[in-house]
């Protein structure tokens, strides 16, 4: 991997072999607590491969490299008092605080590659939510899971009450807000917040075959598949269908579905171009 921009709170490296790039929140004193310069940074990551055709899948983690405990996130940076032109006693100031987050966390949401949160350690609070705008999250057996706002006076406003209802339904959606608990990954995923978990030792070659995977398959198909399901389940399902069709229709000029189905009859291995 080669060093890309450098920012002070995340870092990016690219792996042209596997045709991805790796975003690492790099704040291990913080645990990877997440100031809003650190989600600005993360956006800002994300834009300098969004139209580069070698990078078709990205990694969000956070930083192998830990000082005190493994982490995704641990979630907000609390002793970030926001911007200085905002009024911390205004509640029109402080409802728009919370709009300049969720415009980075939909960012990140809308990027048009797969992103793959690669969660090792601890992912709370908006670290959590962070991973619920991911389109795969693959978890070590270590890691942690919880939404503990509450025990802080505060609830989960960067997305959570919204996305981790549509992942959950209410009951447990509710369970994780009202107490605070912390839940493991097997927990996770058995509840379907998770695509995988791995062992521990597993881990970091896990996430390099799941990102190869995604980076040396058809561009199109996954932009497409990701959009269809981004937007289509949010519209009645006759619209959602239209939008399916017409999806299928674009992708079917894309020179990887001839490859792909090239391949298929002659019994080999496509080689998609991403185009």
């Amino acid at each position: 991997m080669s060093n890309e921009k450098k920012f002070e709170h995340v870092t990016i490296e690219r792996n042209e072999k596997g045709q991805y790039a790796v975003i690492s929140i790099n704040r291990p004193d913080k645990l990877n607590a997440l100031q809003i310069k650190t989600l600005k940074e993360i956006t800002e990551a994300l834009e300098s491969v969004e139209v580069d055709p070698n990078i078709r899948c990205v990694v969000l983690r956070g930083i192998k490299d830990y000082s005190k405990k493994p982490a995704f996130s641990a979630g907000a940076d609390l002793s970030d008092r926001g911007s200085a032109d905002l009024d911390s006693e205004n509640l029109r100031h402080q409802s728009h605080a919370m709009y300049r987050r969720h415009k980075y966390y939909d960012l990140i949401e809308e990027f048009h590659k797969p992103i793959i949160a690669a969660i090792d350690g601890y992912a709370l609070g908006g670290g959590f939510e962070l991973v619920l705008v991911c389109d795969i999250s693959i978890a070590s057996k270590r890691s942690i899971f919880g939404l503990p706002e509450v025990q802080r006076g505060i609830f989960p406003a960067n997305g959570g009450t919204q996305r981790l209802i549509r992942n959950l339904g209410k009951m447990r959606a509710k369970r994780m807000m009202f107490f605070g608990e912390h839940f493991s990954a097997e927990t996770m995923f058995e509840w379907g917040v998770l695509s995988f978990i791995v062992e521990d030792d597993e881990f970091e070659d896990f996430i390099h075959e799941k990102a190869s995977w995604l980076g040396k398959s058809a561009t199109n198909s996954l932009f497409l598949i990701k959009k269809s399901i981004d937007y289509g389940t949010q519209i009645p399902l006759n619209i959602g269908l239209q939008f399916e069709q017409m999806g299928y229709a674009i992708n079917s000029q894309s020179k990887d579905v001839a490859d792909g189905i090239s391949a298929f009859l002659e019994k080999r291995r496509p080689e998609f171009e991403g185009k």
